[in-house]
């Protein structure tokens, strides 16, 4: 057995004794499957991980998220095994149920479909950073749409897609296989939920035509666990209301629509010290959440939210578990003093296993620590604010 035998087999082994420990089976059940992946290493360079195997491991993925608030309802990730699937047509097709089922008329439910790991012969690549994301055009007078979806765009353009120009055009899937050309799919119309935001106090909030995907689905991380890696494995969870209120359309650099709303209030934007920033960004939270919430699709304050990872903080007390996070990424992009997550610590550096993680970007010139720079203040996109699973 090869050294990278031997290191894989580790992986292996260190995992499959936390699922056995966890779940309950017999530590003779984990040493005779140890036996099997060792003897699997040998005879063929890799192992395949059961279905039950693998939709743990994409839990304890999420659990070990130190970057995510919402790990509280990790044990309630359904995994759709697409891992026999060969074909872009068929991947596009695995991708649009993924999107029926996690959308769920609003009533979003946390989901991954995890397709072939990476080998040498083969290696999937879903270049969306999101399943559902709108594209962003450069224009003679700036930039239509969304800022942080100029580079995709082009590359789907450059395929043949073609959108029709708006702030809000649902960009294609783009499904890469080895080294074959990419091929792009457009999304079903029927399968898109989209929200139009209203205000409840302010009339006039709905001339500004804002409006928001309701299914966050990251689309371009790695899942590693027990040494396998997969290249392809989107999963979504729901919206927390500042990942959209207080980054993707507040931001400077994504849509920027913190000065029209201070416009349609009437506030004073002459002086900073006035705060009209911070009253316009109330408004736009609000404005998120009271239009979710009235037409039914699944979303959460960042309080409720807070609260929740206390919770699942306790939890994890309870089992024996300490919990790493990132303590810049769980404080909530707004008012994050007001939160009971300001004032506490975590073990920041302790990157645990199974893991979901940042790869190079499969076009142009970025690099993985650019494109982790700039994957997630979006909810997710733009500064790697986010973790959809909430």
């Amino acid at each position: 057995m090869t050294d990278n035998h031997r290191k894989r087999l580790a992986e292996a082994a260190g995992f499959i004794q936390q699922y056995s420990s966890e779940t309950g089976l017999s530590q003779e059940t984990a040493e005779r499957r140890i036996a099997e992946i060792a003897d699997s290493l040998e005879r063929t360079g890799t192992y395949r991980q059961t279905a039950e195997e693998l939709k743990y491991g994409a839990r304890l993925a999420w659990r070990n998220n130190s970057r995510c608030i919402g790990r509280l309802f990790w044990p309630s990730l359904e995994l759709f095994d697409a891992r026999h699937l060969e074909t872009e047509d068929a991947i596009a097709e695995a991708l649009f149920r993924h999107i029926e089922y996690a959308t769920n008329k609003g009533r979003i439910r946390p989901a991954i479909t995890v397709f072939a790991p990476e080998s040498e012969e083969r290696r999937i690549r879903i270049w969306n950073h999101q399943l559902i994301r709108y594209a962003g055009y450069e224009t003679g007078q700036g930039i239509v749409g969304d800022p942080s979806s100029v580079a995709f765009t082009k590359q789907c353009m450059r395929l043949g897609w073609r959108g029709r120009g708006t702030p809000f055009d649902v960009l294609p899937l783009i499904i890469a296989i080895g080294d074959r050309e990419p091929k792009w799919y457009p999304v079903p119309p029927e399968l898109v939920l989209e929200v139009p935001l209203v205000h409840p106090e302010l009339e006039r909030f709905s001339e500004l035509g804002l409006k928001w995907y309701a299914l966050p689905c990251i689309s371009d991380m790695l899942l590693e666990v027990g040494g396998v890696k997969y290249t392809a494995a989107p999963f979504n969870g729901w919206y927390m209301g500042t990942e959209i209120g207080a980054r993707n359309l507040s931001d400077a650099s994504r849509y920027n629509q913190l000065p029209r709303i201070a416009e349609l209030m009437g506030l004073d934007r002459s002086n900073p010290a006035g705060l009209w920033k911070d009253r316009a960004l109330v408004e736009l939270n609000t404005a998120v959440l009271y239009s979710f919430k009235l037409k039914g699709v699944s979303i959460v304050d960042h309080h409720t939210a807070s609260e929740q990872f206390m919770r699942f903080e306790r939890q994890e007390a309870d089992a024996g578990r300490a919990v790493n996070g990132k303590w810049s990424w769980l404080i909530p992009p707004m008012s994050p003093a007001a939160t009971p997550i300001w004032d506490r610590y975590f073990h920041e550096n302790k990157e645990l296993r199974p893991a979901f993680s940042y790869q190079p970007v499969p076009y142009g010139n970025e690099s993985a620590a650019e494109v982790g720079a700039s994957a997630e203040a979006d909810a997710p996109a733009g500064s790697l604010r986010r973790c959809p699973f909430h």
